[in-house]
């Protein structure tokens, strides 16, 4: 079950990439709703470092709080099912 962060994470990494560059370009963005769901479903990690990476959504707090809480749910969640 918890190996579905991994390719979650990844994808949300790839899309605050891809939103970043639309949003420099003026182009189609991924709406923040779909950027958040991700986070909260699995995508927390790919999302807090691909924030810091494109410095994408950072002066966002709820994007900042959404994905703290995922990160600290997530990480519990995967050592709860382990021990």
């Amino acid at each position: 079950m918890e190996l579905i962060f991994i390719p979650l994470s990844f994808i949300t990494f790839i899309l605050f990439g891809y939103d970043k560059l639309q949003a420099k370009n003026d182009g189609w963005r991924v709406p923040e709703k779909t950027l958040l769901l991700l986070g909260v479903f699995g995508g927390a990690i790919g999302g807090l470092v691909g924030m810091k990476i494109f410095h994408h959504k950072t002066r966002k707090n709820y994007f900042w709080i959404v994905y703290g809480v995922a990160v600290i749910l997530q990480i519990a969640f995967v050592f709860y099912r382990r021990y």
